[in-house]
């Protein structure tokens, strides 16, 4: 946030946990209170790896958290507003092909939040709003990687050998940023990365 700050950029930081309708009503609160409105807003928030959670922990965060925060944001989207879903190849083709059993549950939660949201896409598109899947390979540098490669040694390298190439954090970034202002595809989805390994619906 400093960063943006000196470039002249206006920037809040707000924690929220998203599994909690308060605490994500307060945060669209702080951002009513500070910008006025939305015109676009990224759902990033995955999770379901992590130890000691409850065992619907995943399906609470990747699909019923993410359909809450996007109902509490929509009176703040103006018009011609964008709503970003990120996911991953593992969970967006779920369906078809098969993934690591360490990462099958996160996978199919994220898919049914996936689901959940392409529901909302008629109504959202009826207050002006859009809406984009950005669906990218593993990601170097991120937790979720970093707690497959424990669980499964050498899962990074074998995809990225069979990838050709796995995007970094700030590539990924970048693609999920240009997400947000590209003309969004007739599925709503855009691929980042590799996908010949992946069976399509």
């Amino acid at each position: 946030a400093a960063e943006v700050r000196e470039l002249g950029v206006d920037a809040l930081v707000v924690g929220a946990d998203l599994t909690d309708p308060e605490s994500v009503a307060a945060m669209f609160a702080a951002v009513e209170e500070a910008f006025g409105g939305l015109d676009i807003l990224v759902l990033n928030a995955s999770g379901g790896m992590e130890s000691g959670m409850a065992e619907d922990y995943a399906l609470l965060l990747n699909r019923d958290a993410q359909v809450s925060v996007l109902e509490t944001a929509v009176p703040l989207l103006r018009g011609d507003a964008r709503v970003v879903f990120v996911t991953s190849h593992q969970a967006h083709f779920i369906r078809t092909t098969p993934t690591m059993p360490e990462y099958e549950p996160v996978a199919l939660s994220k898919r049914a939040g996936e689901d959940a949201l392409r529901e909302r896409v008629p109504a959202l598109l009826e207050r002006g709003i859009g809406f984009v899947v950005v669906s990218g390979d593993m990601i170097e540098g991120t937790i979720t990687a970093t707690l497959l490669e424990r669980a499964n040694p050498g899962a990074i390298a074998s995809r990225r050998e069979s990838a050709g190439k796995l995007y970094n954090v700030s590539e990924f970034a970048a693609e999920v940023a240009q997400a947000a202002v590209d003309p969004i595809p007739a599925d709503n989805t855009r691929l980042v990365g590799d996908t010949s390994s992946f069976v399509g619906e």
